[in-house]
């Protein structure tokens, strides 16, 4: 018998093996990444308007114009002080489920604001992921609620997909 100089090439054992533990190390690395989305998801959860006032106090000058105070705000789910040019608008009151947020306002008036924003429908206790779909907003109804000026009234239009498959919705907001 001669000894073999030449390494022999892997049996099938050996090629099943590799695959194995490739496969294992890719499946791993998105387990992971998926934990660090799970984990910004609760820097993008929507906030009360509370947690929105507080951040926009800090934020503002102390001199206030005496016009910004007279603009009719939003009330988060009917509650609490007017909110004037909110990013973030509880839709769906009675489980949080569905939240616009990211909002952009083009124009807020005493009548009315236009903007646009996502949004976001969460996936239940199943642990599925929040779906976001882009929409147009329209604030209008201003009235007096509890002494304060706030819009009554929401108007969303989907952009693309929507999470009902309805186009259009109105809800009441006061």
């Amino acid at each position: 018998m001669t000894d073999r100089t030449v390494a022999r090439w892997a049996g099938w054992r050996s090629v099943v093996a590799i695959l194995v533990g490739v496969a294992v190390l890719v499946a791993g690395g998105v387990w992971l990444e998926s934990a660090t989305d799970r984990a910004s998801m609760v820097d993008e959860a929507p906030k009360t308007a509370a947690a929105q006032r507080s951040g926009a106090e800090g934020s503002q000058v102390e001199a206030e114009d005496s016009a910004a105070r007279e603009l009719p705000g939003v009330r988060d789910c009917g509650m609490g002080e007017p909110v004037q040019e909110p990013t973030i608008i509880t839709l769906d009151c009675s489980t949080s489920g569905r939240v616009a947020s990211g909002i952009r306002w083009d124009a807020y008036t005493e009548d009315g604001a236009n903007g646009s924003g996502v949004v976001q429908v969460s996936g239940g206790a199943s642990g599925a992921a929040a779906k976001s779909f882009q929409a147009k907003l329209r604030l209008y109804g201003p009235k007096e609620v509890d002494g304060s000026v706030a819009f009554t009234a929401l108007e969303v239009v989907y952009t693309g997909a929507t999470p009902s498959g309805e186009h259009r919705e109105v809800l009441p907001i006061a």
